[in-house]
């Protein structure tokens, strides 16, 4: 028995410290380095001030409160520490903020970005919704004192050890703004991060290019690390709809998974994922995937050329819009982490939402091609609960048991773009509703049903 118990305590010695080492390997880098880029861009990008963002978006990293945050104004760099780790992050006007990893930060500076020239109208004196000039008419049939009480609920606390921190609300029926409301210390000219919501804006973009006849969807994806084996059978379709085969794991929670790998770890986002190797036959089956966005972006950057690429979201599909607070970063290799870093008002992810509301045509004009939002709302084939289209979600539910679906409390016809604590683009067609949430929600006292089915109580 004691040399049962002896062995026993070896074991179970060694194993705590196997994961005390794991920790003390795999978190400090994911810990620093999110911190580092989180607080550069809602610094530099959004113009929050440090106080908030500890406050609220760095609630998420545990032990950041340990950490030693340095914000340099005169060079616009972030810099974090941690035990032995420190990361680095830098602002480049016109780009956003880039998180530093393997290349040297004067070789990511030297890089020559050619930037779109930003409309130079007052959006004020421009009517909505272009611009914010708002009609004084009000709509018959709406119910703006429900519709009130429905936004003023989003941003309550129920718990108040336990924040939602809601930023801002903007609700859209029939095309008119009937609500809008923003937490103290943010307004309509608040530029605020989307984070997955940018897979959708992504695909717009692919959008344009196959309006444009640049690529068709079932192409075969240009990607050059494929063509000497089996994944070049998959086409630019497949990663439109997540389908693409490749090895991945999007885990947020798992410090190895590749998500966290990619996004701390590479310099390169798209060239770390397109390296990864077929486990499923391209289009057979659904995996979520950042990885897939960034080599969707980086074929867009190769399709277009860099004198093209920086400025091409804000001339074909931003500035055409009215979205003229937005602005997407790009990772250190100069490719747009086009699954995550965009950063817009929250009027701009409204018409964001009202252009797939509207076939893709805004004021007249064909932004995206015809049919493309009906291709962008049909599920993945390999989407078991027809939860997936073209780098949006849906809540079909699955085939013969359709209450099962991606978003409980939702109406099956809802269309989201949806990002990263719990922000949000819901379209509702038939009741001709979009619907904006965006926040940094840590916790699960956010209810996004609540939220869309009040909205939709309140309008005929």
């Amino acid at each position: 028995m004691r040399r049962f118990l002896r062995i026993a305590s070896v074991v179970l010695t060694l194993l705590v410290i196997a994961g005390l080492s794991y920790v003390l390997i795999m978190f400090p880098p994911i810990m620093t380095g999110m911190a580092s880029k989180t607080m550069c861009s809602c610094v530099f990008v959004s113009g929050r001030t440090p106080e908030s963002v500890t406050a609220e978006e760095l609630q998420v990293f545990p032990g950041m409160d340990l950490a030693e945050m340095n914000i340099n104004y005169e060079d616009s760099t972030v810099t974090s520490s941690i035990l032995w780790q420190t990361s680095k992050s830098i602002f480049r006007k016109g780009i956003g903020c880039t998180l530093l990893a393997q290349r040297p930060e004067a070789e990511v500076r030297s890089q020559k970005v050619v930037l779109a020239i930003p409309p130079t109208v007052n959006q004020d004196s421009i009517p909505w919704p272009s611009g914010d000039l708002m009609p004084d008419s009000i709509i018959e049939g709406v119910d703006y004192e429900k519709v009130k009480k429905v936004v003023d609920e989003a941003f309550a606390d129920i718990d108040p050890n336990n924040p939602v921190f809601t930023h801002a609300v903007v609700v859209l029926y029939d095309g008119q703004l009937i609500a809008e409301k923003y937490a103290p210390g943010f307004d309509r000219h608040s530029v605020l991060m989307g984070w997955s919501m940018n897979k959708t804006v992504l695909s717009a973009l692919f959008g344009t290019l196959v309006k444009d006849g640049r690529l068709a969807i079932e192409d075969p994806a240009p990607v050059k690390e494929w063509q000497s084996d089996e994944r070049k059978n998959i086409t630019i379709n497949n990663l439109l709809q997540a389908s693409s085969g490749l090895d991945w794991t999007e885990s947020y929670f798992s410090p190895g998974a590749d998500f966290h790998r990619m996004f701390i770890k590479s310099d390169d986002k798209a060239a770390f994922s397109a390296d990864h190797k077929l486990k499923h036959e391209p289009g057979t089956f659904f995996q979520y995937s950042s990885g897939t966005t960034n080599i969707l972006s980086r074929i867009l950057r190769e399709t277009l050329g860099d004198s093209v690429y920086y400025r091409y979201p804000y001339e074909k599909l931003f500035y055409k819009i009215g979205m003229n607070h937005a602005i997407m970063e790009a990772d250190a290799s100069g490719t747009f982490v086009a699954s995550s870093y965009c950063y817009a008002s929250a009027r701009d992810w409204a018409r964001f939402g009202l252009l797939y509301h509207n076939d893709g045509v805004w004021n007249g004009e064909r932004i995206l091609p015809e049919g493309w939002v009906k291709y962008s709302f049909t599920p993945a084939p390999a989407a078991p609960k027809r939860e997936y289209g073209a780098q949006l979600w849906l809540n079909q539910g699955e085939p013969g048991n359709e209450s099962n679906v991606e978003y409980p409390g939702l109406p099956t016809e809802a269309i989201i773009f949806d990002g990263f604590e719990k922000n949000y683009v819901v379209l509702v067609p038939s009741k001709k509703l979009v619907v904006v949430r965006l926040g940094v929600t840590h916790n699960t006292n956010f209810s996004l049903a609540n939220l869309v089915n009040g909205a939709m109580g309140a309008v005929p």
